[in-house]
């Protein structure tokens, strides 16, 4: 279809019945910037006008809604946040993550805070951590969690964003807790296959080792391993190549985001149980293997 561009009116084929041909394909904009160009213009621009210092203009002046990071430390946290980034779609402000008090260590990685804070700082994105009693009741992090949700809406925030790959009780309870609020949930990775989320994550560039696993699936000699594809290929057949059924736990210091690594130590592999009352009543003892990992300073 001939065409005439609304901003210089250059001539022009539009493929709108083949768009995977047509040259606005080629031009990445987040849906604000989009937008905003819909509001002055009734029709397509023509490719000198997607490609002008006025677009960049127009790319860098529009800033898209602001919005929480739900950090846990790990590689599927890491590569939703470099999805993120990439796309400008979101201008990230903090990044919350849940820490033990006793422990001064993130809830389910068990990173200290200390080195939270330095993968914050490499980012460029401000740490916000959220202390919880040791206990691990589920009502004391919903307090928590609701101070915070709180918070933020008070800063103008409608969207947090979580790393979440297919587990749909999880992001049925994140829905369930932020709605009220007015807060959406966000989800880069969801829907996606764990063999497409690794192949995600080994393009990135984003480093990361495994600190924690469990012992039924994987033995101590897969601690402190990084994650390329010489590991995955290593992985026993029914474990997850992401491990989200729990298998493994990583902590990411470089690539990607990181504007510098993020210097660590790992102490040495060792083993602890802990009992789990089940749905149904029942105890069940788990087993995992994992290392501390602590800030190493540069010398």
């Amino acid at each position: 279809m001939k065409k005439s561009c609304p901003r210089c009116g250059k001539h022009f084929e539009c493929r709108h019945n083949e768009i995977s041909r047509c040259q606005c394909t080629s031009v990445s904009l987040n849906y604000c910037q989009k937008n905003y160009i819909d509001s002055l213009y009734n029709d397509c621009l023509c490719t000198d006008c997607l490609c002008t210092d006025c677009l960049q203009d127009i790319k860098k002046s529009i800033r898209p809604p602001k919005a929480v990071f739900n950090w846990s430390g790990g590689k599927d946290s890491a590569l939703a946040l470099w999805k993120i980034l990439q796309g400008y779609e979101y201008e990230v402000i903090a990044l919350l993550t849940t820490v033990n008090k006793q422990t001064e260590r993130s809830s389910m990685h068990g990173i200290p805070l200390s080195l939270l804070y330095s993968q914050a700082e490499s980012i460029g994105i401000p740490l916000y951590p959220l202390i919880l009693e040791p206990d691990g009741e589920i009502n004391g992090y919903e307090e928590a969690m609701k101070n915070a949700i709180l918070h933020f809406k008070k800063l103008g925030i409608k969207h947090f964003i979580f790393g979440d790959i297919f587990l749909h009780d999880v992001k049925k309870y994140r829905e369930k807790q932020l709605a009220p609020f007015g807060i959406a949930v966000v989800e880069p990775l969801w829907g996606k296959s764990s063999s497409d989320v690794m192949e995600e994550f080994l393009a990135s560039g984003l480093r990361t080792i495994i600190v924690t696993t469990t012992a039924d699936k994987l033995d101590k000699n897969f601690i402190g391993k990084h994650i390329d594809r010489e590991l995955i290929n290593l992985l026993p057949a029914d474990t997850d190549p992401c491990g989200e059924n729990g298998e493994y736990h990583t902590f990411c210091y470089a690539g990607g985001m990181f504007r510098y690594p993020v210097d660590y130590s790992l102490g040495e592999p060792r083993s602890d149980s802990f009992p789990v009352k089940m749905e149904d009543g029942r105890e069940k003892v788990f087993t995992y293997w994992f290392a501390d990992l602590e800030s190493s300073e540069k010398e």
